[in-house]
């Protein structure tokens, strides 16, 4: 917190000598100015410990190798938000200098985000751009509803057009998530008028492969009819592998959220029809990155480059920091990566 608050006056005391010229009490300014990456302490809170958050770890790992930052990443010991509140609890008792999250319920961290902020701490949230406005900046590596409607898109495409299908998500809290479904739903009921919905809202698979393959039986169950699934979270293999005990892989067609690693073998076998992400290294990494360069008052503004893949030139709208990394993976190019 210290360093911030040296930064900021580094940022006045630049101004003030340029409008008039050298004060020689300030001799020692540019090795003031000079603050070790290392002596920056920021910490990623991840949603929960998966392949997901495994990959970000590496990239944020990767970031302490380049810079030397002192980076380092907590994992909840549920993926609630009140596992993450109580580390962000003890990282503000320990004075942080920046704290990066990937929210669980975004609305329920919203008084801690705020009590580090009071305390100094600076604040960079990850897919959840609803509290833009209560952190120092939050990061997306897309517009999110450009990305749900590539979920639309591509469920159409997979079921021809037309046909029953449903959504998932990982939880009704999650943000990103909803945002992706309501862009899904909206994009196909516009697009696609014999495609039908068959629920008001999506089914939760809780963020896990068990979660997404024991609601996809009881939808089969209920829904006999249906022709298709997409899930907003990295678990639709879940779906696929309830299908293909169920004889029903052929007939219906899924898209979902995916790392390389956790579709592979279904993307192959055809149960997953398309799967689409961003690298999680790559988001982990930039979203640190920033929390420095706030944390020691340089700024982030569009044109910044967060040193990531598609994080290069980023465009800020109401402190929202937008990359361009969107992936997609089909049988056909799965095997081109490695996460």
């Amino acid at each position: 917190m210290k360093k911030i608050y040296i930064a900021l006056m580094l940022i006045v005391i630049t101004c003030f000598q340029v409008a008039v010229g050298p004060v020689p009490v300030l001799a020692n300014a540019s090795e003031q100015q000079q603050i070790a990456p290392a002596d920056f302490k920021i910490v990623m809170i991840v949603k929960q410990s998966d392949s997901w958050f495994d990959d970000m770890a590496t990239g944020i790992e990767q970031l302490k190798k380049d810079t030397g930052l002192n980076v380092s990443v907590q994992v909840p010991e549920t993926g609630d938000a009140a596992s993450q509140i109580a580390i962000m609890e003890n990282l503000i008792a320990q004075g942080v200098d920046a704290i990066c999250i990937v929210p669980n319920d975004p609305e329920a961290l919203l008084p801690t985000i705020q009590k580090a902020r009071d305390a100094g701490i600076v604040v960079v949230t990850h897919e959840a751009p609803g509290i833009a406005d209560s952190v120092d900046l939050d990061l997306e590596a897309f517009v999110n509803e450009d990305f749900g409607e590539l979920f639309g898109e591509n469920l159409a495409a997979a079921m021809g057009g037309k046909g029953a299908y449903v959504g998932f998500v990982g939880g009704l809290t999650m943000e990103t998530h909803m945002a992706w479904y309501n862009a899904a739903v909206k994009y196909i009921a516009e697009k696609y008028p014999e495609m039908k919905n068959l629920a008001d809202e999506p089914y939760e698979d809780k963020n896990s492969v068990e979660g997404a393959y024991n609601k996809t039986l009881e939808i089969l169950k209920a829904y006999p009819e249906i022709n298709g699934f997409f899930d907003c979270s990295a678990h639709g293999g879940g779906i696929s592998q309830a299908l293909s005990e169920k004889g029903k892989a052929k007939d219906i067609k899924v898209v979902s959220l995916a790392l390389p690693s956790m579709s592979a073998t279904y993307l192959k076998d055809g149960s997953m029809q398309h799967g689409q992400a961003w690298r999680p290294a790559d988001a982990g990494y930039a979203t640190c990155y920033a929390a420095y360069l706030i944390a020691s008052g340089q700024g982030v503004e569009t044109g910044s480059d967060l040193k990531a893949t598609g994080y290069d030139n980023i465009n800020v709208t109401d402190n929202i920091a937008y990359g361009f990394a969107p992936l997609e993976f089909t049988a056909d190019n799965i095997d081109d990566y490695n996460f």
